[in-house]
């Protein structure tokens, strides 16, 4: 009646509804909308409590992490023997990462990976070995019992004359 269109009503207090500035409540077929100013302040005090629960937390962790601070320092107090232990773990250590650094340098030479691959060399040979068996085997089996020519088999199955059989 007055220009508004009535979709453009239900937009606004839809996204009212989605902010939580505005609630809504279905009775019947009908839908209520309602705000009430101090259910907005009582939403900011909420949030505002847990802040400040949560800051009183951390602060309790802070002299809790003080305390235990102060606790470790009392028990290793500075002397000029485990100064000279710190000073020589730093240069354990920075002697370590170089050494860590220099092995992976040489990765191919390493002798993890080393033993890695003579395993794998092994195991390669044993299954090249293991087929070859089977190859003579079925080889000698067809030959006899069908009486085919190992040629003849070796050409239907595409082996070349570069297979050799391993011992």
């Amino acid at each position: 009646m007055k220009g508004i269109v009535t979709q453009s009503v239900k937009e606004v207090l839809q996204s009212l509804v989605d902010d939580n500035l505005v609630q809504m409540d279905k009775i019947g077929s009908s839908n209520f909308f309602w705000s009430f100013p101090s259910q907005r302040g009582a939403i900011m005090q909420n949030r505002l409590d847990g802040a400040a629960e949560a800051q009183a937390a951390s602060e309790k962790q802070l002299s809790e992490l003080h305390s235990a601070i102060a606790a470790e320092r009392a028990a290793r107090p500075e002397s000029d023997q485990r100064g000279a232990a710190l000073a020589r773990l730093a240069v354990a250590r920075k002697a370590f990462s170089g050494l860590q650094g220099e092995l992976e340098a040489y990765g191919a030479c390493d002798p993890v990976r080393v033993e890695e691959k003579r395993r794998a060399v092994i195991l390669a040979q044993e299954a090249a070995l293991r087929h070859t068996d089977n190859y003579s085997i079925l080889m000698s089996h067809f030959t006899r019992q069908h009486n085919v020519e190992p040629q003849d088999i070796r050409a239907y199955l595409g082996v070349g004359p570069e297979y050799e059989e391993l011992c």
